[in-house]
């Protein structure tokens, strides 16, 4: 079995530079041609489907998926309903993915033609999902029957992104008193949709599929690409089934009392050129379940090794932390030799410019490394000419990067597409904050080319009026795009409900903006060029001058969600002046008024601060970005509470979020919580389609500690400050052990008092030292 063929990336998936140099990707038309002989559309047709997928107000368009049980080693994903089923029909999200291609889209287990009823399902160590299950009452032949809970069936599935495939052993027990024998069938689908297509943002595969065969004792599925690729779906059984049916096999189990049998499913993926040899397999050695669930589990430890330790009085708190950082384990991805966060499980595992550098930075404090990873790679794909169809400019940091066949056939424009307005500053501060942790112009200078070419993009974008903000417009002919994070096309709305009418300047990404030139003028300042420096440091006071007097609403007592055509004001109370009061670019007294008014009860739900104001007309408590609670999007709120001194603020949400996560599976923060008010049902009500696990989600809780510890570094100058340390009600005691900060680190323990909190420096390693300010 092979992963995906290197000749395949001649057809359209690009390649990682290791320099700061973009390689032109071919053009959306060639790429296209082989799908535009599979499927002749209209251009009113063409147009309706990219409106689908870049105006969504939904990340999905399918049934829940609250409860399901997701696993990731690397590129390779299993979304499995909690019962351990994915229905064979109907429309889901469940399903095994593989390079954005859900492969096995249905996968039933049945008892005499029964289900089996689940006891329970984890999925804690990311890689691995388990199921204890049970059986109904089961009616066989002859009048014969088995009781129902006689039988116990565990059913445990392990991901091995090396070899592309998922070993699977169920385990059949009886804990009846006599021998048992009934028909287990195991029925399968695999359709080879896109993930455009699984999320119903498109409503056809372009390719052609195979009629399932059995082949050598193997069930084979087989899908020809309009991209020119050939996949294919390998089930592998031992013992073999009993009987063979088109898409099932049935096997026909038979249990002496007290004991067990067990049966093992491999799932092979393949995903080869078609010019490549049909059904060759690549020889492989065997690897047990065992031995591979080991390795998995030391190469997870081994990266959670890495991280800052934290350590606490609160079971609440290091259960959280401890889940967060397993799930950024699991949702580590990598384009070539470089690592990356992708954004979500299960619609965006996939390199994101703007998600991947937020969780980046919200992790700076506990593992830096793949920052400069991430950085590195948005380089490499950074804009370099003028492309309407992909959204791309040059200077301009990509937005989102897919590999699967609509996006390689270039039917939507997503193999690399710059739908983004924020993703180029935050490249900017991201640089900026972890040159601060790290005390290292390497990388900057390493980058140099790319940052001038994303300042170059900030000073053009948007800015036909001479206003000095970074707008943004969508270069498709009909329809709203919004590339700010809140980009569901009926995010940005004015107070009378309707939307926002771009050219549009959001609130935040102004902040972004401020932050990121100041960020860069200290390197410019540090790399000898005093002069780039003053000029970068100039604009930003500018930008913060103007941004006061035009963004503020006196008679709301906020700053605005943004500004649209002609200047006009969208004058609604939304979360976003939060990540502006966090850039530091609001005046003192706009920023304190902003966080009181953020945390009345119109906005605070009690399980955070909600991305709209109950009383807007547009509220919606499950709109994805209108009424939700985002756990990322509190916590960079949260840092603004604490930019402008409002500690209590901050530790609310703090304690908000922390006791959220309490009530979710394994304490794992979603995507996203509808806004629904906390005495209503006294725990978090779920975003039917959010991500889980979700990256800057779980960075959340590690920068919400980074935050509130008031952890500041200055690497250059060898020194760590804890700016007015404070802990959450929830915590009276926290410690950091391997705090990185340059080449030092440091241990620091946390006691909260009651007017704040003592710090004891436990030790100190290298050329560091620790400054306690308030």
């Amino acid at each position: 079995m092979a992963r995906l063929n290197r000749e395949a990336g001649k057809s359209g998936r690009p390649n990682p530079q290791s320099s700061g140099k973009a390689r032109p990707a071919p053009r959306h038309r060639e790429q296209s041609a082989r799908a535009q002989d599979k499927v002749q559309q209209t251009p009113q047709a063409q147009q309706e489907r990219k409106l689908r997928v870049l105006t969504k107000g939904h990340p999905a368009m399918v049934d829940s998926i609250a409860g399901a049980v997701t696993v990731k080693n690397l590129d390779l994903y299993y979304v499995v309903a909690s019962d351990a089923q994915m229905p064979v029909k109907g429309e889901h999200g469940f399903g095994l993915y593989f390079h954005d291609c859900r492969f096995l889209g249905g996968y039933e287990m049945a008892l005499a033609g029964l289900a089996p009823v689940v006891l329970a399902s984890t999925a804690q160590e990311g890689y691995r999902a388990l199921f204890e299950l049970t059986n109904p009452e089961l009616q066989l032949e002859q009048g014969q029957s088995i009781p129902k809970d006689e039988l116990g069936i565990r059913w445990q599935r392990v991901l091995d992104a090396g070899q592309t495939c998922v070993r699977e052993v169920m385990t059949i027990q009886n804990f009846g008193h006599q021998a048992c024998s009934f028909p287990l069938t195991l029925h399968f689908r695999a359709g080879f949709e896109d993930i455009f297509s699984v999320r119903g943002l498109v409503q056809d595969n372009l390719g052609r599929s195979e009629q399932p065969a059995w082949r050598g004792g193997k069930l084979e599925f087989v899908y020809h690409g309009a991209d020119r690729l050939r996949r294919t779906v390998t089930v592998t059984f031992s013992p073999a089934p009993d009987t063979r049916h088109k898409t099932a096999a049935e096997f026909r189990i038979r249990v002496p009392a007290g004991d067990t049998r067990t049966i093992t499913v491999t799932l092979e993926l393949t995903e080869n050129a078609e010019e490549a040899e049909a059904g060759h397999l690549d020889q492989r050695p065997a690897v047990t379940l065992g031995s591979l669930a080991r390795n998995l589990q030391n190469s997870s430890q081994q990266w959670l090794e890495q991280h800052t330790k934290l350590t606490s009085d609160s079971a609440l708190l290091n259960g959280i932390m401890d889940r967060s950082l397993r799930d950024l384990a699991v949702l580590r991805s990598r384009l070539g030799d470089k690592e990356y966060f992708a954004a979500g499980v299960p619609w965006f595992v996939a390199l994101f410019g703007r998600d991947s550098l937020i969780v980046a930075l919200e992790m700076l404090a506990f593992q830096p490394e793949i920052a400069a990873q991430t950085l590195r790679l948005l380089a490499s794909y950074q804009g370099w000419r003028d492309d309407p169809w992909r959204e791309e400019q040059p200077g301009k940091i990509i937005h989102e990067l897919r590999v699967g066949e609509l996006a390689r056939a270039g039917d939507v424009p997503h193999a690399q597409f710059y739908g983004t307005v924020d993703a180029t500053p935050l490249f900017l501060l991201l640089l900026g904050r972890h040159a601060a942790w790290t005390g290292d112009l390497g990388l900057f200078r390493e980058l140099r080319e790319p940052v001038e070419r994303a300042l170059g993009w900030i000073a053009k974008a948007g800015d036909n009026h001479g206003d000095g903000y970074l707008k943004y417009r969508s270069r498709s002919e009909k329809g709203l795009v919004n590339q700010g994070w809140k980009d569901s096309g009926d995010a940005i709305v004015r107070a009378d409900g309707s939307l926002a009418k771009p050219p549009i300047a959001l609130v935040e990404v102004q902040g972004y903006v401020f932050a990121a030139k100041r960020a860069i003028a200290d390197l410019y300042e540090r790399a000898g060029e005093p002069d780039r420096a003053s000029q970068l440091r100039h604009e930003a006071e500018t930008l913060r001058k103007r941004f006061n007097r035009d963004f503020w609403c006196e008679e709301q007592g906020i700053f605005v969600l943004a500004l649209e055509a002609g200047g006009r004001r969208a004058e609604v109370v939304s979360s976003n002046p939060g990540h502006a009061l966090w850039t530091g670019i609001a005046d003192e007294d706009k920023g304190h008024r902003s966080v009181a008014r953020l945390m009345q009860d119109d906005m605070f739900s009690g399980w955070g601060v909600r991305t709209l104001s109950t009383a807007e007309r547009r509220y919606n408590p499950v709109g994805y970005h209108l009424g939700t609670v985002w756990p990322h999007d509190n916590a960079l709120l949260a840092a603004g509470c604490r930019n402008h001194g409002e500690d209590e603020a901050a530790l609310r949400i703090f304690t908000a979020i922390a006791e959220a996560a309490a009530h979710f599976r394994h304490q794992r923060l979603p995507e996203a919580m509808a806004g629904f008010r906390r005495e209503d049902f006294q725990a978090p009500v779920h975003y039917p389609v959010a991500c889980h696990p979700q990256a800057w989600a779980a960075g959340a809780i590690p920068f919400l500690v980074t935050t509130c510890l008031g952890l500041e570094p200055d690497a250059f100058a060898g020194k760590l400050r804890v700016v007015r340390p404070r802990l959450p009600d929830f915590a009276k005691h926290i410690a950091l052990h391997g705090l990185r900060v340059g080449d030092g680190s440091a241990d620091l323990e946390f006691r909260r008092t009651a007017d704040g909190a003592e710090v004891t420096i436990l030790r100190t390693n290298g050329q560091l030292s620790v400054d306690v300010e308030g």
